[in-house]
């Protein structure tokens, strides 16, 4: 009897995960079509429509594919990205508060990506497809830093230590950063600058595709890795008691999360707080297994993105705000929700 209400309580949760997918993509698709007529130059639904057809003039074409769509592609792989990698985070550590802008990821991607503009011009071409490696680079040897600190030889992969440590290490790269970039000269240091706040800088199609190839590829393998999660949040004495090689699939989720966190940052600058609110919001939607959560924390971090710049580039046109300040004008009351929450 019991075995029957378990596997009825699962088709229930089944259809219900599917449910809220479809009802998130169909914001998505809502929220592009917005999109598409937000800017300075005002686009009618039908003139876009018309555009995207094939009519329109050289002028609506110009706007339409050269501005604003790569831009909207960008902000949907961006949220995508950064809400996997801090889901995988979470479940890996075990801690609600983890994420790659709050452990020092994002600041480590982002001083590689410092040093490069201090010393090269980022509106060459070879650029656009090195600063993803050079992001990864960064972030790598800083989230490598950050868990060899948090890691007890005894009890594993400490959630506290994890916390604190990454919180020590992304201020230290954070004021680095600071002082790098007011070394540069006054074009670089607007750039720097933008880049900081999280802007999405790279809003042409060069630069998504620079990135697609890095989500493409690292998505599909976190979801493949989605019941590895689930034994993983057990704890590390009951995944190693079920038989899973608990560091190894640590590393290789770890290697997976850094990769999306850094090549979205190398796009997008500093968004925070993505990676930290959607696990959140997608566990409440979906519950905790990863098979479900997965896929529904990409979908509600692209739509909280692609929200986000839309609201950007409206609200104080023709000037914009940067992505990263709206998203943490969201966030920030959440995170300290989530704070209080973790106290009690």
């Amino acid at each position: 009897m019991e075995q029957v209400s378990s596997s009825g309580s699962e088709r229930s949760k089944r259809k219900r995960g599917i449910i809220v997918m479809l009802v998130l993509g169909a914001l998505i698709a809502l929220t592009f079509l917005i999109s598409m007529n937000m800017g300075y130059t005002r686009l009618s639904p039908l003139d876009v429509l018309h555009t995207l057809l094939g009519g329109g003039t050289a002028k609506q074409h110009l706007i339409l594919f050269e501005f604003r769509l790569p831009r909207i592609v960008i902000s949907l792989l961006i949220g995508a990205g950064l809400a996997v990698s801090g889901c995988v985070m979470q479940g890996i550590s075990r801690n609600a508060l983890a994420d790659p802008g709050i452990l020092g990821i994002n600041a480590g991607a982002g001083l590689m990506v410092i040093l490069y503009i201090a010393f090269f011009p980022v509106a060459s071409a070879a650029s656009v497809f090195l600063l993803p490696l050079l992001a990864m680079l960064g972030a790598g040897l800083t989230a490598t830093l950050i868990f060899s600190l948090s890691y007890e030889r005894h009890r594993g992969l400490s959630s506290t230590r994890l916390l604190l440590t990454g919180i020590a290490v992304a201020a230290g790269i954070s004021a680095a950063m600071i002082v790098l970039a007011l070394r540069l000269s006054p074009e670089h240091y607007r750039f720097a600058a933008t880049w900081l706040a999280g802007s999405i800088w790279g809003a042409n199609w060069k630069f998504v595709l620079a990135l697609l190839p890095w989500i493409a590829v690292l998505l599909p393998v976190v979801f493949y890795k989605a019941r590895v999660l689930n034994v993983l949040n057990l704890g590390e004495e009951t995944a190693i008691g079920l038989g899973a090689p608990v560091s190894r699939e640590q590393a290789k989720l770890l290697a997976a999360a850094v990769g999306l966190a850094a090549s979205c940052v190398a796009v997008s600058g500093g968004i925070g707080f993505v990676g930290l609110i959607v696990p959140h919001l997608a566990r409440r939607l979906v519950g905790p297994n990863h098979v479900r959560l997965l896929p529904v924390s990409a979908l509600v971090g692209a739509l909280l993105v692609i929200a986000a710049d839309t609201l950007g580039r409206w609200i104080l046109q023709p000037s914009e705000i940067p992505t990263g300040i709206v998203v943490a004008v969201l966030g920030a009351p959440y995170f300290l929700y989530l704070l209080s929450r973790s106290r009690a």
